[in-house]
């Protein structure tokens, strides 16, 4: 059998995604381990905030002398792998689950935070998007819904560190969030950037590119040259970590993306001779497979505003 289909066959046993997600994520979050070789990894970015990575959307996390906080937790095996060495540092209970958004790499294992967890927090319509989400695969049974939901912002204080989320607006979802640990200037983007790697772009959910470059400029704007940003997803080679730099990066991609399909569309290509491109002019950093993930949704969203 094929990775690929390996890949796949293990989301649709978890039930976290639908049948297309399950294609679309199936080369985005899978690591290569050697055998007997540790399948997560953890690493400190400070001396309380740390960063999980496995299988799934890039995890962060507080230990404090308050409770721990965690943001995403991929799913139900890696979180589980997370709890119990989360466990082995902190002896403190877990005191908030935060969700950036829905999809199932990054809320499958909420789960695993049942009865452990004292609340789950993320934007109202990430909640929606994940009820409408398991409702659909009949999988409720599997989910762990927020209890706790925002508008905009939301603010509150753990032990020394004060944790905000903002809403800028519709881009991967139209339920993203930006989790920011101040003190540390540190902030959590989700999948609103995925660092050198053709994005998801849910329309489904409420996605538009063209409002996620704004979103981004929103962001680079209101924090400043120090704050370190975790991202979501990265290409081969490049870090789940990074600077303003980088998103501005992702967004000028975002942006490349759009002007070269509408001037494809211009000049009389159709929406199959526009997928066959394997490259976004200017954007060449972005690489591997995924690239018609994007293409179709800037199609789309070109196309049905004409």
């Amino acid at each position: 059998m094929h990775r690929r289909q390996l890949i796949q066959n293990a989301a649709l046993a978890l039930g976290a995604l639908t049948i297309d997600q399950q294609k679309i994520f199936s080369g985005l979050f899978l690591q290569k381990n050697s055998p007997g070789q540790q399948a997560w990894k953890i690493t400190m970015l400070t001396k309380e905030i740390g960063i999980f990575t496995e299988r799934g959307g890039t995890i962060a996390f507080i230990l404090s002398k308050k409770g721990i906080v965690v943001v995403d937790s991929q799913f139900p095996e890696q979180s589980q792998h997370l709890i119990d060495e989360l466990k082995k540092r902190n002896t403190k209970p877990f005191k908030l689950l935060i969700n950036t958004h829905h999809h199932g790499d990054h809320t499958a294992g909420n789960i695993s935070f049942k009865g452990l967890a004292e609340h789950v927090l993320a934007h109202e319509n990430s909640k929606k998007n994940q009820e409408n989400s398991a409702k659909q695969q009949k999988n409720e049974d599997k989910q762990l819904y927020p209890d706790q939901t925002y508008t905009d912002t939301w603010c509150q204080k753990v032990a020394k560190e004060n944790i905000c989320l903002y809403y800028y607006g519709p881009a991967h979802t139209n339920g993203d969030s930006v989790v920011h640990f101040e003190k540390a200037n540190i902030i959590h983007m989700g999948d609103l950037v995925f660092n050198r790697r053709h994005p998801f772009v849910d329309r489904a959910a409420g996605a538009n590119m063209k409002s996620w470059i704004t979103v981004l400029d929103k962001t680079i704007q209101k924090f400043d040259r120090s704050t370190v940003y975790v991202f979501g997803h990265a290409g081969e080679g490049y870090n789940v970590t990074g600077n303003a730099d980088d998103l501005k990066a992702f967004g000028d991609y975002l942006g490349k993306t759009l002007q070269f399909v509408e001037g494809e569309i211009k000049a009389g290509k159709t929406k199959e001779e526009i997928l066959k491109a394997t490259s976004i002019p200017g954007a060449e950093q972005w690489k591997g497979d995924g690239i018609q993930r994007p293409l179709t949704a800037a199609y789309e969203e070109i196309t049905l505003k004409a």
